[in-house]
C-alpha cells in the first residue's frame, strides 16, 4: 500500500478530479464514459455531501476521489434519509494498491461520526461485501420498481438502524443518466469537450 494523504475535495479541485474520473472509466463501461459529468453535476447539486467527498493525494498528484449525496427510502411511515456514493475512482496506473479501500474505509468512518446510519449503492457484488455491504433484500429494501439485484447493496453505519425500515431506495436525479436518451448524450460530449481526448472504443466487458 502506498503512501498517501486524504483530504477533502475542494471547489478548485474540481477539474482535476473530473480528468482523474474520466482516465479510471474511459472505455470500462461503455464506449468513453459520463462519470466525469456525473461528478460535475453532483458536486454542484444541493444533494452532495461535500463533508464526506474525498479525494487520496500521492505526491501532489489527485490519484483517488470518492463523492457522496443524499438518497432516501420511502416507506409505509414515511421517508428515511440514507447515504449513496459514486464515483469511487482512483487513477488506472496505480489501482490494486488500497487507495480505493482507504477512501471508502475513511469517509464511512467520517459518515459515522456525522450522524448518517446507512448507505445504499449499485456497485460491483465482488468488491463491497469486503467491507459490509449486503443485497439490499437483507434489510427488506428494493428499487423504486419493487426489483432486487446482486449490484444493489446497503450497509448499516449504525447497528439496527434500518430494523423495521423495509421500503423503496431512491438515489437522486443527478445519478439518472440515461445514456440512451440523446439530449443527454449530448450534453456529455460537449462536456467532454473540455477535457484531453481519449478515444472512444467498442470492447467486449462493456455493459452499458
Amino acid at each position: 500500500m502506498i503512501d498517501v494523504m486524504m483530504r477533502n475535495i475542494e471547489n478548485n479541485d474540481l477539474f482535476n478530479v473530473e480528468c482523474l474520473a474520466k482516465k479510471a472509466f474511459w472505455n470500462l463501461n461503455m464506449p468513453g464514459c459520463d462519470e466525469h459529468y456525473l461528478i460535475h453535476r453532483l458536486w454542484n447539486s444541493e444533494v452532495c455531501v461535500q463533508e464526506l467527498s474525498l479525494l487520496a493525494e500521492y505526491e501532489g498528484a489527485i490519484i483517488g476521489a470518492i463523492l457522496y449525496a443524499r438518497a432516501k427510502i420511502k416507506t409505509v411511515n414515511g421517508e428515511v434519509e440514507t447515504l449513496t456514493f459514486g464515483p469511487l475512482c482512483v487513477e488506472p496506473s496505480i489501482q490494486k494498491n488500497g487507495v480505493g479501500k482507504l477512501l471508502l474505509e475513511k469517509s464511512m468512518e467520517k459518515a459515522k461520526v456525522l450522524g448518517f446510519s446507512s448507505i445504499f449503492i449499485c456497485g460491483v457484488p465482488t468488491y463491497y461485501p469486503k467491507y459490509g455491504f449486503k443485497t439490499a433484500d437483507k434489510f427488506g429494501i428494493t428499487l423504486p420498481d419493487g426489483t432486487n439485484f446482486d449490484a444493489f447493496m446497503g450497509i448499516e453505519l449504525i447497528k439496527g438502524s434500518l430494523d423495521n425500515t423495509s421500503g423503496k431506495f431512491y438515489e437522486p436525479d443527478v445519478y439518472c443518466g440515461d445514456i440512451h436518451n440523446e439530449r443527454y448524450m449530448l450534453e456529455v460530449e460537449c462536456f467532454d469537450k473540455s477535457f484531453p481526448y481519449m478515444e472512444k472504443k467498442v470492447l467486449p466487458h462493456q455493459w452499458r
